[in-house]
């Protein structure tokens, strides 16, 4: 089956943007955003959204790193998020691989997609980190904002606490507006992989990073209430001297929505010197 389109619109820069719900096989379908240019070349930029995220929570952001680089992007709904299909509960130990090694290729398949630049968000950086091993040389390049590959003590205390905030601070009718009545299953599905120590166990990043050939940008926050800053430095080792780490000061878990002006000019200029240079992207 091919994706279901929706009109699409014409933003206030002259870019179309259309959503699409794509058939992946196995009964999956997802939800996704395209954004294109008239003159569109070069790869795609491809959103791997958090882990309570969809295609709205990244607010302005795609938009912007898209008419900030001229390159077209893709956000899109992992299953059981936003408008996607269900996902089998409870979540397997594996499902970051999943995600990374089976469900983003049939997307970038199905959608005709041959080269990308991969950028994730806490759980979708770690799904990211996954897809630049898996896809090989389809990945021209990769950012990271709060990736996680162990979870350490901030993680697990972060995740603790969100549960409190959840129930006590509003979060939860917040979520419901994004994810409807999948909320609270979509919520302890999450708290209960990342909290389950056999999960803990079962986590090694080590053969992905190994195998990630394309430059990388590690993008963490210095109050990151999320990680450690040895998450940055250990994926940056993980993948040598391809990758560089890029500490934000006075930056939380998400510096895509806290510092978004400074977060576009680090990786507009990262693409320019590591990618456009060999691959000459941006015209």
């Amino acid at each position: 089956m091919r994706p279901s389109p929706t009109p699409s619109r014409r933003s206030g820069n002259g870019m179309d943007v259309s959503n699409i719900a794509v058939p992946l096989g196995d009964g999956v379908r997802v939800q996704a955003q395209r954004l294109r240019h008239q003159n569109g070349a070069g790869p795609v930029l491809v959103f791997l959204h958090e882990s309570l995220g969809n295609i709205a929570l990244w607010k302005q952001f795609p938009r912007r790193l898209a008419e900030t680089t001229g390159l077209e992007a893709l956000v899109y709904e992992r299953r059981g998020y936003g408008a996607s299909s269900d996902e089998p509960l409870p979540r397997p130990y594996d499902y970051l691989e999943q995600e990374g090694t089976v469900w983003l290729p049939r997307l970038l398949d199905a959608l005709g997609i041959d080269e990308v630049i991969l950028v994730g968000h806490s759980d979708g950086g770690s799904i990211a980190l996954i897809a630049a091993a898996a896809l090989g040389e389809r990945v021209k390049g990769l950012v990271t904002m709060a990736a996680h590959t162990w979870a350490d003590h901030l993680t697990l205390a972060g995740i603790r606490d969100m549960r409190r905030r959840y129930t006590e601070e509003g979060i939860r009718e917040k979520l419901l507006r994004h994810h409807g009545e999948r909320t609270d299953q979509l919520f302890y599905a999450w708290q209960d992989v990342w909290l389950d120590e056999d999960f803990h166990q079962s986590l090694d990043f080590k053969p992905w990073l190994d195998a990630i050939r394309c430059p990388a940008m590690i993008i963490q926050g210095n109050d990151d209430e999320y990680g450690v800053p040895e998450q940055v430095t250990r994926i940056v080792e993980g993948i040598g001297s391809r990758a560089e780490p890029a500490f934000m000061t006075e930056t939380g878990h998400s510096p895509h929505l806290e510092q978004p002006d400074r977060v576009l000019s680090l990786i507009y200029d990262f693409l320019r010197v590591e990618i456009d240079q060999k691959s000459a992207i941006f015209s």
